[in-house]
């Protein structure tokens, strides 16, 4: 009988899906280093574009919005070996999962896990030879929006629940880092 009544929801939930673009605010996202090489990161704004789907439970009134989402983040890093700052930037694959509930008729609200996995990652620096990162991390998203026709804003903030540990090799040897990811969000999508 649970099934026949899930299986007659799923059937009834209604899908949107559509494309999405944005900018997202990096912050912290270089901490512990093992030794004295970095002098802080600076944030910069990076940018994503991907794709979306929400499916509304009719019932219960919610609706879940997965995502599939290409970002790439940058920081200002100084190094400390040679007193120079450059940059420190890689790219990644998100797949939030997302709990949403409309208000008002035209604002949402939502929350959930986001799924990561580091792509690419790479300093500007020519003696850092090597950067290696163990790519996959789970946090969590939050955030609202509005909608207004087919075209939406929504702002989220995205914190890592587990560090990113990277490592370089470079003159100071072989140096591990946590690239935990904390961004503030801004996208714009358009239903399809």
């Amino acid at each position: 009988l649970c099934l026949a009544f899930g299986f007659s929801q799923i059937s009834n939930a209604q899908v949107d899906f559509g494309i999405k673009g944005g900018v997202n605010y990096n912050s912290n996202s270089i901490k512990e280093v093992s030794t004295d090489v970095f002098d802080g990161a600076e944030s910069k704004t990076g940018y994503h574009a991907g794709l979306w789907a929400r499916i509304k439970i009719p019932v219960i009134g919610f609706y879940v919005r997965p995502e599939l989402v290409y970002t790439n983040l940058e920081n200002s890093v100084r190094y400390k070996t040679s007193g120079n700052t450059t940059t420190y930037n890689f790219q990644k694959i998100d797949v939030p999962v997302l709990l949403g509930k409309k208000i008002f008729g035209v604002g949402n609200v939502f929350i959930g896990p986001s799924f990561q996995y580091i792509l690419d990652s790479d300093f500007g620096f020519s003696d850092i030879s090597d950067v290696k990162t163990d790519g996959f991390t789970v946090g969590l998203q939050f955030g609202g929006g509005i909608e207004l026709g087919s075209l939406g804003i929504d702002v989220r903030w995205e914190r890592a629940f587990s560090g990113i540990e990277s490592s370089f090799v470079g003159t100071a040897g072989d140096v591990k880092f946590d690239t935990r990811i904390n961004q503030i969000i801004i996208g714009l999508s358009y239903r399809l």
